[in-house]
Formats: structure tokens, C-alpha cells, sequence
């Protein structure tokens, strides 16, 4: 899978742009603020329709312009196809081969990305958010239908809160509409479960050698789930279902008394093992970081094992924060066979054969050289 061209207009400060790439690896340098991680975040775009960056849609458009638009074309198996967003003060549309997708989950998973950033590195430290969100992302491209039942249960999930504020405020006493609700909750929430119990079971299988080798035999990774309620891995959809039902009843009044939801997928979190020890408490930064890369890179290897196909990898200022091991470590794994996206102020000191049979593209102010 590769991209062979992007053009992006009136996105961010890229008036116009058309640009074809190498289906091997492509360097993007130039100074800060000039364009780099603002094509990084386009190709993202085109895979998601939605920014890694802000949740601000209107911030991708060009200054006192009225849209974005971003289109690819993509090479994946013996198919060659385009990709459309676009963006605009009205809402957002996107095509695949030219037909608009009414559903999210009609168009993700037609470009498979991996995201590799600074920010990434808080994967294990940062807030629990961060770890829902890239479970979320992440088995939305292997599984689009999962997209469909987290946007319905976030949708419930508003409906539910807003009604508990109100019966917290007294202001509503509906116990029928509270537990329709709640049913309508579980149903969307013991699936979301049981797909991400399959997940990291997957994530797992590739993380955990990938982390022996990159901290050279030393360590051992665990990756375990944090649900709020007690229940087996193991456990189907149903047996999912009886527990949330049975924790819901027993938070009622708690919940009434708080005015949200206390329990469910929107609460868990992931919690990463070294050696036994919790590392985002207990692990220094080297651990953290080789935790966080071990994990991105079992992401390429298990899109790959889903798909049949490698994901695109965009490694966007993120070489520059890892020693020269963790540097080497990931440009083996990707040579050859991963198309590749590096964006950094400078190749010195990279000294790699990767980089030096690359692409390389040079960008200032929203214009890019070869």
C-alpha cells in the first residue's frame, strides 16, 4: 500500500499543492513552521478525515478561505484509486473512487496509517485519553464497523449524561428513560469491549518480542486492559452484556447523585508492564519510550497481519527524539518493505541507509522543492 500522489489546496498554508512520492521512504525537511507536519497531518487526514492535532476542523482551512481539500491516490493490492476530503465552513464530505461516504465507516480503512510523533511518546505517561484514543483510531482501520458502534455509544452516552444532570438537579425523576438509555449504553458498550479484548490480544503477539529486541533481551511488556467493571478477556459479547447490566443497577444512585456516567469503555484505560513494574509510574524515560516505540511498531506488523497489506508510516519529527539504537531498531524493521514519511529540521546525524536511498523533498512556507 502506498500513495503515489497528494495534492492539498487551501490547507493550512499549502495554497496549492501537487507532489508524487517514492513508494519507499520520503523525507520532508525544512524549518520549523514552514509546512512539514502540516503535510504529515494531510495524509492522516486523508486516512481518518479527522486531525491528530485539533479537534478544531476549521483550523485545517487556509486563512480567509472557505475550504480544504485534500486529495490522494492510492496503490493498495493490484487497485489504484482516489481518495477525497474536503473541508469546509459547511461540514465535511469524503469520497472514496469518487463516490461520497455517507458513513465513516464506508470510507476508513481504504488508506491504512501509522502515526509516529512526539506527542506518541506520551502514549504511556499521558492521560488515560490518549490510550482510548489510539485503541480507538487504530482498530477503527482494521475493523470500520467498530467506528459505527463508538459513535453510537457516544451519542447514548451524551443522551445519558444530560439526563442524569437532570435527575441530579431534580429536574427529572424518568427512571424508564434512564434505563432505556442504559440498554441502549450496554449494547454498544459490550461491543466495544469484546473488539478491544481481540485487539490487544493481537497487540500483544507483536509487542512484546518487539520490545525483547529493542531493549536487547532485558525486559519483558505487558499490556493489560483497566475496565471499570470486572470481567474476563475471555468473555462474549453476552456475558459482557449481563455484567454492565448488573454494575449499572448497582451505580444508579451514584451516578443520579454525580450527574454522569461512571462506568463504561469511555473510562478504561490500558496500563503497560515492564519487568513486572508499572511503567508509566515506575519506568524511567528510556523504558517509556522504548514501550511507546515497541507498540507503534506491533501497530504496522498487526495491520499488516489484518489487512494483508503494510500501512503507511509517518514518522513526523519523532527521529530526532530517539537515541541512536531506538533510531536504527525502527528504520530496520521499515526497510523495504513499509512506505515511509519522515519529517525533520535536518538528516545530519541520521546516519542510516534508509535515509540516505530517500526521497527527499525540501518545504518552506508552504512550498516544497525535490
Amino acid at each position: 500500500m502506498h500513495i503515489e500522489q497528494l495534492q492539498l489546496k487551501n490547507y493550512r498554508n499549502y495554497a496549492q499543492l501537487d507532489i508524487r512520492f517514492d513508494d519507499k521512504v520520503n523525507v520532508i525537511i525544512g524549518e520549523n513552521a514552514q509546512g512539514k507536519t502540516n503535510m504529515m497531518e494531510a495524509i492522516y487526514v486523508l486516512a481518518f478525515t479527522k486531525s491528530h492535532r485539533t479537534s478544531k476542523e476549521k483550523e485545517l482551512i487556509m486563512w480567509d478561505k472557505e475550504y480544504a481539500k485534500i486529495e490522494g491516490r492510492i496503490t493498495k493490492r493490484t487497485q489504484t484509486f482516489p481518495l477525497e476530503v474536503v473541508v469546509s465552513t459547511k461540514g465535511k464530505k469524503a469520497k472514496l473512487n469518487h463516490l461520497e461516504q455517507r458513513r465513516l465507516s464506508d470510507y476508513i480503512g481504504a488508506l491504512n496509517v501509522v502515526m509516529f510523533a512526539p506527542e506518541d511518546l506520551t502514549l504511556v505517561k499521558g492521560a488515560p485519553r490518549i490510550r482510548r484514543r489510539f485503541i480507538d483510531m487504530e482498530l477503527g482501520q482494521i475493523q470500520p464497523r467498530y467506528i459505527y458502534h463508538l459513535a453510537q455509544y457516544q451519542k447514548v452516552l451524551k443522551q445519558r449524561n444530560h439526563l442524569l444532570k437532570q435527575m441530579q438537579r431534580r429536574n427529572s425523576t424518568d427512571m424508564t428513560m434512564l434505563q432505556v438509555l442504559t440498554d441502549q449504553l450496554i449494547e454498544h458498550a459490550a461491543t466495544l469491549l469484546e473488539r478491544r479484548f481481540i485487539f490487544l490480544e493481537m497487540l500483544r503477539e507483536w509487542a512484546s518480542p518487539i520490545h525483547r529486541g529493542i531493549s536487547r533481551e532485558l525486559e519483558t511488556l505487558e499490556i493489560k486492559y483497566n475496565s471499570t467493571i470486572e470481567v474476563s478477556e475471555e468473555a462474549n459479547k453476552e456475558k459482557i452484556e449481563t455484567i454492565y447490566l448488573n454494575k449499572f443497577h448497582e451505580m444508579k444512585d451514584k451516578e443520579i447523585d454525580r450527574g454522569t456516567t461512571l462506568i463504561g469503555p469511555h473510562r478504561d484505560d490500558l496500563v503497560f508492564y515492564v519487568n513486572g513494574k508499572d511503567v508509566q509510574t515506575y519506568g524511567s524515560q528510556g523504558q517509556q519510550r522504548t514501550t511507546a516505540l515497541s507498540v507503534k511498531l506491533a501497530e504496522i506488523e498487526l495491520i499488516y497481519k489484518e489487512v494483508g497489506e503494510y500501512p503507511i508510516l509517518l514518522l513526523d519529527d519523532v527521529l530526532s527524539e530517539l537515541d541512536d539504537f531506538r533510531q536504527s531498531h525502527l528504520l530496520n524493521t521499515i526497510q523495504g518493505k513499509v512506505q515511509t514519511f519522515v519529517s525533520t529540521t535536518s538528516v545530519d546525524g541520521i546516519n542510516h541507509e534508509t535515509l540516505r536511498k530517500a526521497e527527499m523533498f525540501h518545504v518552506e512556507s508552504g512550498k516544497i522543492d525535490t
